[in-house]
């Protein structure tokens, strides 16, 4: 749980610090020719950029999520037998409302 929880934290930090990051390097000209472009399309690249190093960061999360093995993360038997033995419990009560409630709108 411990990996799971370092994963996101890291993968939050990227998704704040990136753009930030690319957003202040195109607005001091630390990119060449950064400078030679006027601020409208300073502006446009830049926050475009931001937003495509976000969504980069999020697919490699989703990756690494998808690339863990799912064997590990097995439900509680307690947990499944309550959640059954709920849901069996529900249906009767279920079927004899939908019967009273068709009356009702006949």
């Amino acid at each position: 749980m411990a990996k799971v929880i370092e994963k996101f934290f890291i993968a939050s930090i990227f998704m704040w610090a990136i753009p930030i990051a690319i957003l202040y390097a195109f607005n001091h000209n630390l990119f060449p020719g950064a400078s030679d472009m006027s601020p409208y399309s300073l502006t446009l690249i830049s926050g475009f950029l931001a937003v495509i190093s976000v969504n980069i960061v999020i697919a490699f999360y989703i990756y690494l999520a998808m690339k863990e093995p799912s064997d590990k993360h097995e439900p509680d038997p307690k947990f499944v037998s309550e959640a059954k033995a709920s849901v069996k419990h529900l249906v009767p009560d279920q079927t004899h409302e939908s019967s009273s409630t068709s009356k009702k709108d006949e």
